[in-house]
């Protein structure tokens, strides 16, 4: 499975309503950081299709940031069944991203 734009619009249906796992990756163009994670989050996503992984630009979606009080970037957040479960910061090898997932 590929990752989605998650968006102020589609949050509550992609994220909240969703059943199972979901894998938010909260990014921005201009770090460096997030630009170095992110092929680490479509693996992880081409790994486990059972995860919905979905992608926030903070940039254009600052209310989401604001809502879930994101001061740094990379920011990860794992859902379970609309309920967050799990959050890491900053680069990270594949195998913390996938320590998040359980």
């Amino acid at each position: 499975m590929s990752t989605k734009v998650i968006t102020g619009a589609n949050f509550n249906e992609e994220v909240l309503q969703a059943k199972g796992t979901v894998l938010l990756d909260f990014w921005a163009a201009w770090c460096g950081p997030c630009q170095a994670l992110g092929p680490i989050v479509e693996e992880v996503a081409a790994a486990h299709p059972e995860v919905k992984v979905g992608k926030v630009n903070v940039d254009e979606e600052q209310s989401l940031a604001q809502q879930f009080g994101i001061m740094s970037i990379p920011t990860l957040m794992v859902f379970k069944d609309g309920k967050k479960v799990n959050e890491a910061l900053g680069l990270m090898p594949r195998e913390q991203v996938e320590s998040l997932l359980v």
